[in-house]
């Protein structure tokens, strides 16, 4: 596996340094998260779940209807959703009318209200997630919530701006020929070895999972 400095020159030399520094994404604090509303956690979800199958463009372009809509995200209040308004919102041309996910936010609405009951609130929970195991992060969210497995569950977390990798198609690229990953990433064995390498990484260079896994991506030739 390449070190850090090996993986920082590829990327750079197809990017700039400084080119490639303004890629790199903004996370929070452990204390920012913990502050994060609820509402917010909730639209984050319902954002990443719509976006799946669409562009991304669609769904931007509709959000202010998505806050209304779905009473800006307000997770008790979703929760609480009768069939009635359900079926309405399935007609309500100001978001994207799939029931299915419809459905999902609402269930994920359930997810936030259990969660904060829980833990004070859904952002202090993220916060306080050891940060050595995003991929358990990844698994919990995947069999708690709806709609948040494969990548939805890391985007959502990205969103929220908790340190994360992504097994994009460049990052898996990157870390298949350095042979760190030796099949799909869609294994939680497989998501582990990549964790290992990011982890590696981040002791090595001090910068966080997200940044890594984005220089990673950027040494792939296209």
């Amino acid at each position: 596996m390449w070190s850090f400095e090996e993986l920082w020159a590829r990327a750079a030399a197809r990017h700039g340094e400084e080119a490639l520094e303004a890629r790199l994404p903004a996370i929070e604090t452990a204390h920012a998260l913990a502050a994060l509303d609820d509402d917010r956690a909730l639209a984050a979800m319902a954002r990443v779940v719509f976006s799946a199958g669409f562009r991304w463009s669609v769904i931007e372009a509709k959000w202010a209807g998505f806050e209304a809509a779905f009473e800006g995200f307000a997770p008790d209040v979703v929760a609480s959703f009768t069939e009635q308004e359900l079926e309405a919102l399935a007609q309500d041309r100001r978001i994207v009318r799939n029931p299915q996910k419809i459905r999902a936010t609402v269930a994920n609405a359930h997810l936030v209200v259990q969660t904060a009951a829980e833990h004070g609130s859904f952002g202090a929970f993220l916060a306080a997630w050891p940060e050595d195991d995003v991929v358990g992060l990844w698994a919990w969210l995947k069999a708690h919530g709806n709609r948040l497995g494969g990548d939805s569950g890391p985007r959502v977390l990205r969103a929220l701006g908790k340190d994360t990798f992504i097994l994009t198609g460049d990052v898996t690229r990157c870390l298949t020929d350095q042979q760190v990953l030796t099949a799909s990433p869609s294994s939680v064995k497989q998501q582990r070895l990549a964790q290992a390498a990011f982890v590696s990484w981040r002791k090595e260079s001090g910068r966080p999972l997200s940044h890594l896994s984005v220089i990673a991506a950027c040494t792939v030739e296209r």
